[in-house]
């Protein structure tokens, strides 16, 4: 594949322009003997680490008003991996947040041409090294230097390669998951007939490399299939050096040069740079605020791509410590969707390895990390894997795709990767079949799940002021609900089943583990009445759908489990075979009839081998998240992460009956709710069943393809999957409503969306669509509702 993006992709030597644009603005600070100046006494933030980063997020912190703010850095200015970058600008990202970080990057360095002489009040310091960040009762108070200390209100990490270690030595550690490897690049002397500066840059995906312009000759480098991680065990130099030069190494990227460009074969080559990047374990860089320390925050882990970022990245980071969130959506970079086991320096080692190449590797739907795997596992993963299993990571948990029968070619399915049908869909549908017409068993081990307790009323308290559902419901019933932000916006979705009087207990996404955490903990007030306790490793869940599941359950406990003695949304401690203290839930997470068992994990085992084996008669079987996964976009459940996020609220989903506006006390959100009810949304989740799309042999939609709507771009679809009792391909995603002249947002209704005629666009090709608000499913979802809307009405009484 060979790719010569004029628009798209294009370089610049930001780096230089962006360090001499901050260098101009610290005239106090910029002595030929600049460590003679002493440093100021506090400030309200201190930035560490003098490359793009840290410069960006200093200049943005500035022209959003604050003014006490200093820069740190150990060596000199931008002598980090900024000196030695190759200074390529690409938009060309997989990733929306990342798209848009880039674009407004690529846009803000020709601006900075032009933009001389503003006035912001940072102070830069180089040679300054940062040994300790101080904090108290978990909040950034101070940083200890070799020149002395600074109180301040925050601390932004920003130290690139040195970030990691930088993390360790606060007193309350911060986790910032991130690995060196060496980056080669060569550079030529100057052409016969020197290139113009206007030649854009070309990216040969299919050869790993890139070459740009340089000065008249070529620079040109790219990520190897081998990668050579390095500084395992820490570093101590001050500022990156260049490395020795390993033209073993280099020459299958040397090769592929010559193959593009035949033409340079005689040209001379002036150096090999071999520079030192960071890369991170999901190859999307790390920004936000600590866990674990508040007023700590980070922008670090660039993967090569720190001038394409450097000024969307620094916008977003001080836009959300001024105003307390971003802009855009930055779940897919945030901290939090690391915890500390993914800081384990053989992890990030091994892990790099693999992400260095993936940069140019085509990335096709559902593809897993190999490195880093079998880490968090549930006690039944060997009896899953003796039995088919075919695992998936998330957040370090393995979880099962699927089951491969006896006598299917294990090889060819392990190998599977295509953007058509998959070879696992005959497998995955008979999963589906048998979760629909007898029983299955799917190990949902991984999902968050917390308890928080009380001496007194204060956890019901507080969760009624958390949660936008009414909480305050009998023991034993299950609530679903969101944890909102002041805009409405999903921080969580989760179930909350009410223990006894003063204990809950919370279900949430396997990813939500810190962030829910870190999130309850801020708004939890510090009450030694009040324990907040993390027992994901306490249980073992297991999803039991299909209608027999409860003939299962019946034969198992001796207990009638029809609906009439276990009600939809109901929790009971039970005994399931010799087991005592079983949390049976029914409930399922597809919207099929069945049950989630919370089984202590020391009985995981026991459970599950009395379940499977009273199940046989009722035709059970093992199935995994792909079936689940189909169930649940079939039903029009959103999903926290895919569909819903901190931008989305309940009413823009269709979930205002999970809202109680009325519950006698207020919540977070509900300001930001009530304007929306009376003023009406500007996106609406919705369902669409493509109607001409051919199963066998079109591309597939995975998600984030265009939606039309009359023709004209009106969103993105967040889920697909296809639906075993439709027949056909359903995609879930939001539709907007702009103005054809201005392309303002207007309010959408739903009759704006079931007046459109739509189209999905799966690569260029548009397929016909069928807009509904509700799944064709009706009377399970007039069930549900009528469920709930009982419930409310038990509560009122």
């Amino acid at each position: 594949m060979f790719l010569r993006m004029l628009s798209d992709v294009r370089w610049w030597t930001a780096s230089s322009r962006w360090r001499n644009m901050a260098s101009s603005r610290s005239s106090a600070t910029s002595a030929a003997e600049p460590h003679l100046i002493s440093l100021p006494a506090q400030a309200q933030v201190v930035v560490c680490g003098g490359g793009i980063m840290g410069t960006s997020v200093a200049y943005h912190l500035a022209k959003l008003g604050w003014k006490d703010i200093v820069l740190l850095e150990q060596g000199r200015l931008a002598a980090g991996t900024t000196r030695f970058c190759a200074g390529i600008v690409s938009t060309a990202r997989h990733v929306s947040i990342e798209l848009k970080m880039a674009d407004y990057s690529n846009k803000l360095y020709q601006q900075l041409e032009q933009e001389t002489g503003i006035k912001t009040g940072v102070q830069i310091h180089d040679r300054t090294s940062v040994s300790h960040i101080l904090v108290q009762k978990g909040h950034v108070t101070g940083v200890e230097t070799d020149r002395g200390q600074i109180q301040c209100e925050y601390f932004v990490n920003c130290a690139g390669q040195w970030a990691y270690e930088l993390g360790l030595s606060s007193e309350e550690p911060v986790s910032i998951p991130l690995h060196a490897c060496e980056h080669f690049y060569l550079l030529t002397h100057p052409l016969k007939k020197p290139l113009e500066s206007n030649t854009p840059t070309i990216v040969d995906l299919d050869g790993r490399i890139y070459i740009r312009n340089w000065q008249g000759g070529i620079l040109s480098g790219g990520f190897e299939k081998n990668p050579k991680p390095i500084f395992t065990e820490g570093r101590n130099q001050l500022e990156i050096q260049n490395l020795h030069e390993d033209w073993d190494h280099f020459e299958p990227l040397l090769s592929a040069l010559l193959r593009r460009m035949p033409g340079l074969e005689t040209l001379e080559i002036m150096q090999l740079v071999n520079c030192p990047e960071s890369f991170t374990p999901d190859m999307r860089c790390i920004m936000g605020e600590s866990p674990t320390v508040q007023g700590y925050f980070v922008l670090a882990g660039m993967n090569s791509a720190g001038i394409s970022y450097g000024g969307g990245a620094g916008k977003y980071l001080a836009e959300w410590m001024v105003n307390g969130y971003p802009s855009e959506n930055v779940w897919p970079l945030d901290l939090k969707r690391f915890g500390a086991l993914q800081s384990s320096r053989t992890f990030l080692r091994h892990r790099v390895m693999e992400v260095m190449p993936l940069i140019c590797d085509l990335k096709v739907p559902r593809w897993d990390f190999q490195t880093g795997r079998q880490l968090r596992t549930s006690p039944l993963y060997d009896r899953l894997d003796a039995q088919g299993a075919r695992w998936m990571e998330k957040h370090g948990f393995e979880r099962p795709k699927y089951f491969v029968p006896p006598g299917k070619d294990l090889l060819a399915l392990d190998q599977s990767k295509t953007f058509y049908k998959p070879d696992w869909f005959d497998i995955v549908g008979s999963e589906v079949k048998c979760c629909k017409e007898a029983v299955c068993v799917i190990d949902m081990s991984s999902f968050t799940k917390f308890e928080i307790s009380s001496t007194g009323g204060q956890a019901l308290e507080v969760l009624q002021y958390l949660f936008s559902n009414d909480l305050d419901v009998p023991v034993g019933h299950i609530v679903h609900t969101g944890m909102l932000n002041e805009k409405g916006g999903y921080e969580n979705d989760c179930s909350i089943v009410r223990l006894n009087k003063r204990s809950f207990f919370m279900i949430s996404p396997t990813d939500q583990q810190v962030h829910c955490w870190t999130w309850l903990k801020k708004h939890m007030p510090s009450d030694s009445n009040l324990l907040l306790e993390d027992v994901t490793w306490k249980y073992t869940a297991l999803n039991l759908i299909g209608p027999r599941a409860v003939d299962v359950l019946s034969e198992l406990s001796y207990v009638p489990m029809t609906p009439e003695h276990f009600p939809s949304l109901f929790c009971k401690e039970m005994s399931v075979g010799y087991a005592n203290g079983i949390r049976v839930m029914s409930m399922t997470h597809t919207g099929e009839p069945g049950f989630m068992l919370y089984i202590p994990i020391e009985y995981a085992l026991h459970v599950y081998n009395e379940v499977m084996s009273v199940g046989q008669k009722y035709g059970i079987r093992n199935a995994g998240y792909y079936a689940l996964r189909s169930l649940r976009i079939e039903k029009f459940f959103a999903f926290w992460g895919q569909d819903l996020d901190t931008f989305t609220t309940p009413m823009e989903c269709g979930r205002e009956f999970r809202v109680k506006l009325e519950k006698g006390t207020d919540f977070i959100g509900r300001d930001a709710l009530m304007q929306q009810k009376q003023n009406g949304v500007y996106k609406r989740f919705t369902m669409f069943i493509l109607e001409d799309h051919d199963t066998d042999l079109d591309l597939w939609p995975w998600w984030g393809e265009p939606i039309y709507r009359s023709g004209c771009y009106v969103g993105k679809t967040t889920s697909s999957a296809y639906s075993y009792t439709l027949e056909r391909h359903v995609c879930l995603g939001f539709v907007q409503h702009f103005d054809e002249k201005t392309g303002e947002g207007l309010v959408v209704t739903p009759d704006f969306i079931n007046r459109g005629e739509y189209e999905i666009d799966i690569a260029g090709q548009r397929f016909q669509a069928k807009a509904k608000l509700y799944p064709f499913s009706s009377l399970f979802t007039q069930r549900r509702r009528k469920d709930e809307m009982e419930l409310s009405s038990y509560q009122g009484k």
